[in-house]
């Protein structure tokens, strides 16, 4: 008969297996961790007929949104513009939309309801793209006296995601990705 001491196995050192855990749990870490957006500056410029908003942005989206990207998930940005104050406010809501197509290997910034449409061959190069954006406003915006406030607000849109990832949007760090800039119109 064997004794039960020669056939019991022996447990690990405890610090290996917290060791273990703690690099399982960076990983993890990792994945939950936010993105970054960040709005160096914005401007309202008028040309003419255009008047456009000028976006200089800072990003870098979080591993589930970069995964989400490149197996073809369009990321879609929400464009807040509130200008002046009650009850003469202007507001306008625009889209940008970060795309990847797979089988042609190239991503895709798009300006929704335009025709600016810019195609990158890396990642990197379309999220720098997002420094410098370009941004159609309504004729309102052109007219806006010296002084008045203005104030941008740029962040993931939730509901443009696919179902699935809706509500993984609405409540994992991960997928938080948000920023603000406020500003006055200069003297003409």
């Amino acid at each position: 008969m064997v004794s039960f001491m020669r056939c019991s196995k022996r447990f690990p050192d405890p610090r290996v297996a917290l060791l273990a855990l703690t690099l399982a749990g960076c990983g993890f870490a990792q994945q939950q961790a936010a993105g970054e957006l960040v709005v160096r500056s914005a401007r309202v410029t008028n040309n003419g007929d255009t008047t456009r908003l000028a976006l200089a942005l800072d990003c870098r989206l979080s591993a589930p949104m970069q995964d989400a990207l490149d197996h073809g998930i369009p990321i879609t940005l929400r464009v807040d513009l509130h200008a002046g104050r009650w009850p003469q406010a202007q507001d306008t809501t625009q889209r940008v939309e970060l795309r990847y197509f797979p089988l042609s290997r190239r991503y895709q910034l798009h300006v929704l309801d335009s025709t600016d449409v810019r195609t990158f061959v890396a990642p990197a190069y379309l999220i720098a793209a997002l420094g410098d954006l370009r941004i159609g406003l309504p004729q309102a915006f052109a007219t806006l006296p010296a002084a008045t406030p203005l104030r941008v607000s740029v962040g993931l849109d939730p509901a443009a995601l696919p179902g699935a990832l809706r509500l993984p949007a609405l409540f994992e760090p991960a997928w938080h990705l948000a920023g603000d800039y406020t500003w006055s119109v200069a003297a003409r």
